[in-house]
């Protein structure tokens, strides 16, 4: 409880010191972290990089073993399973309108995925902008404070200003790069979740062991056969 009390007297001294730019960055940091604690659990839940028994699933389909593809996709719970269910329906049809209404259907689901990417992204890059207009406001208050005091200049005035205009600057520089990290990671799985996506889906609509069947040998007739018809 002390070491949360302190915690909450430090930021109170940074908003009082840094001033209204800095309180709207620490809200936007709070909101920043709520959104990617969200967007983590939102990956944990639609099991996100975890397609073990849909491999499975694609690999059975593949070389012709529907039954076990049937049964491992059962048990995935990979957010992709509904998709690759459809293309199993569709036995192996893999036209042109096939495939594209199954990558809607798992576009769809990436959309889902990447709701509050931009937020994030917007976040990463408004964020040193912000610190740096608090900065120049913090300036423009550093020098007004000095030509006040006239003849009586003290160096410690400008230099008291300068520390704390550059606060916001840094405040905005620790609020954007942690947000740059952790959209650079989730950009990372997703654009990785499309190529397992992609994969699967014409994988299924065109296995390899779907190959047309040999055509009937044709016998030649025997001299019995011959006789019979003579």
């Amino acid at each position: 409880m002390d070491m949360f009390s302190a915690l909450i007297a430090s930021f109170r001294q940074i908003a009082e010191t840094g001033g209204p730019v800095v309180v709207v960055l620490m809200g936007v940091a709070v909101l920043t972290l709520a959104v990617a604690i969200y967007k983590v659990w939102q990956f944990w839940r639609s099991a996100v990089g975890r397609h073990k028994a849909l491999t499975e699933a694609v690999e059975a389909w593949d070389r012709g073993d529907r039954p076990v593809a049937r049964e491992a996709l059962g048990r995935s719970k990979s957010y992709l399973a509904p998709v690759i269910k459809m293309a199993m329906v569709s036995n192996g049809k893999g036209s042109g309108a096939g495939v594209e209404r199954l990558q809607a259907e798992a576009e769809t689901r990436f959309a889902k995925l990447e709701t509050g990417f931009r937020l994030l992204d917007s976040v990463a890059q408004l964020a040193p902008l912000l610190g740096l207009f608090g900065t120049v406001l913090g300036m423009i208050e550093a020098f007004r404070s000095l030509q006040a005091a006239g003849s009586q200049v003290d160096p410690s005035i400008l230099a008291g200003g300068i520390w704390v205009a550059l606060l916001t600057t840094a405040v905005g520089l620790v609020v954007a790069m942690p947000t740059a990290l952790i959209l650079s990671w989730l950009e990372q799985r997703m654009e990785a979740e499309r190529v397992i996506a992609d994969k699967a889906i014409l994988t299924v609509l065109n296995p390899s062991n779907d190959v047309p069947a040999p055509a009937a040998a044709t016998t030649s007739p025997t001299p019995e056969m011959v006789a019979a018809h003579g």
